[in-house]
């Protein structure tokens, strides 16, 4: 797989058809991702406006009375060196011309609007001491469309300041911007805001943040998570397929040992294929494979590992976590280190090996799948055809995929860095675990849309038709109208493509809310 970061295949199309009040305090996670594919338009919500305008003024009255880092100082191992007054107008533009050296890839127009979007709302949360019309001027952005050019690496988890100094840059006129339809570069007045007169005092007010780490993983959460949920979905048609025990699912198990990711997947279950609360014992085998039986205690903690990973996205995209934060209450600079992403990088890690966890799984009900033991079908779901293969290849092709999954799920947080001479000896490396987790929703998917090619199939085999009121009965439905009834041995490439790109309408099957 390239090293690039994967992302949603269609480009950013803006039609708005919402708003999202920026307020700097109850900004979400699917709100980022609407602002990032422009299918809302922002608006600065008005209080918030006001905390700005009152953060700039005290942030100028500070600076021209004391020492405050980044206005009238240097930054990193420069703390220490002043800048002379008559300088301090150049300051600003400097540093941000220095810092805008983000190199690699340069990132698709949806992860540079999420990255707009996050910096826009923090901005809004008061803290920065920084002129209100930046906020306006992103806000101008993310409504026409367009976006700063933006590469892929400068960030070891202490602030994303490379890729926003360029933003920054940007928008002061000196970096180019993309528009929203094509890779052309854009001018003020052709979509681009108008440049803004950055000066010392908004500089490092801008770049002090994680916006494009924190933009990112609010992308990769919100389509994996989906992914999950379409996976219990397809698990069930595998269930179905083999003739599964309901045993694993029933309410008495899950109330005995309470874990509330897994009670509420083996409740979820239950209604999926319409299981009763304390379903009867099969007439046939005691107990299924670990990918049936097992499937509440896999897919629960990465539903939970999910829910806290939101829980700390949400804090971040609503945080004035500029360094030094300017406190307008009591006119003071406070300078401190909110900006590191321990707690985001943690939680990406976990996440994202829960996410491989349930991969594995599906991997797994495949090859129970290819059993004539559990399916009375021929081995690998094949035809009549003397020793056809059948959907054999799909077994390497899902374990090929999960060789990346898994090296994607290697902690970022284990990574370390001292930087600028040393007084920087720490870093969290949660930008790189946003990367990782944006690389594994491909990865992923694939490996799910192996397991539901085959699970149709097995289906279609053995003239199973679940009722179609059932949630379960419609996905088959579904799943039946887009891939090829032909059992014969064929290339299954398009057969997964298409598997996989279903799993977004299986999602709404799982939340119950399919059209």
């Amino acid at each position: 797989m390239s090293s690039r970061v994967m992302d949603a295949p269609d480009p950013v199309t803006v039609g708005h058809t919402g708003l999202v009040v920026l307020d700097g305090i109850g900004l979400g996670v699917a709100d980022v991702v609407r602002l990032a594919d422009g299918s809302a338009r922002p608006v600065p919500g008005t209080d918030a406006m006001k905390r700005v305008t009152e953060s700039w003024d005290a942030a100028r009255q500070i600076a021209a009375t004391g020492r405050v880092y980044g206005r009238s100082t240097g930054v990193g191992a420069n703390r220490n060196e002043d800048v002379p007054t008559e300088a301090a107008a150049e300051h600003g533009l400097r540093l941000l011309r220095s810092h805008a050296g983000a190199i690699g890839e340069e990132l698709p127009a949806r992860q540079v609007r999420a990255m707009l979007a996050v910096r826009a709302n923090q901005l809004l949360a008061g803290g920065a001491g920084l002129r209100p019309t930046v906020v306006t001027a992103l806000c101008e952005a993310l409504e026409s469309g367009v976006h700063p050019v933006v590469n892929e690496f400068g960030s070891v988890g202490t602030g994303d300041i490379a890729a926003l100094a360029q933003a920054g840059l940007a928008l002061a006129g000196e970096h180019p911007w993309r528009g929203p339809d094509d890779d052309a570069g854009v001018r003020s007045g052709e979509g681009a805001p108008e440049p803004q007169p950055l000066d010392n005092n908004d500089a490092l007010a801008f770049i002090s943040s994680n916006a494009l780490t924190l933009g990112q993983a609010a992308l990769a959460l919100h389509e994996l998570r989906g992914l999950v949920e379409a996976t219990q979905v397809v698990g069930a048609l595998s269930l179905l397929a083999v003739d599964g025990s309901h045993e694993a699912y029933a309410a008495p198990v899950h109330a005995a040992r309470p874990h509330r990711g897994s009670a509420e997947v083996a409740r979820r279950m239950r209604e999926l294929i319409g299981a009763e609360d304390r379903p009867t014992p099969p007439l046939g085998r005691i107990q299924d494979p670990y990918g049936f039986r097992c499937l509440p205690q896999i897919h629960g903690p990465a539903q939970d590992a999910a829910d806290a990973l939101e829980e700390v996205l949400v804090i971040e995209i609503n945080a004035a976590a500029e360094n030094p934060l300017i406190s307008p209450e009591d006119m003071a600079a406070y300078h401190h280190g909110g900006f590191y992403q321990a707690q985001l990088a943690l939680a990406l890690d976990h996440f994202r090996l829960a996410l491989t966890q349930v991969a594995r799984l599906s991997t797994s009900r495949l090859s129970t799948l290819n059993e004539p033991a559990f399916t009375r079908l021929r081995p690998f779901l094949a035809d009549h055809e003397p020793a056809s293969s059948g959907v054999m290849i799909l077994e390497y092709a899902a374990g090929a995929a999960l060789g990346d999954l898994r090296a994607f799920s290697a902690p970022a947080s284990l990574g370390h860095a001292v930087l600028s001479r040393g007084v920087e000896e720490q870093a969290s490396f949660a930008s790189l675990a946003a990367r990782q987790t944006l690389r594994a929703c491909g990865a992923y998917r694939l490996v799910v849309g192996c397991e539901l090619v085959a699970a149709v199939r097995a289906l279609r085999q053995r003239d199973l038709r679940p009722d179609p009121g059932l949630p379960v009965g419609r996905a088959l439905e579904l799943a039946e109208a887009v891939l090829a009834a032909d059992p014969a041995d064929r290339p299954l490439t398009g057969d997964v493509t298409a598997a996989a790109a279903l799993l977004d309408r299986f999602t709404d099957i799982w939340r119950g809310s399919e059209a």
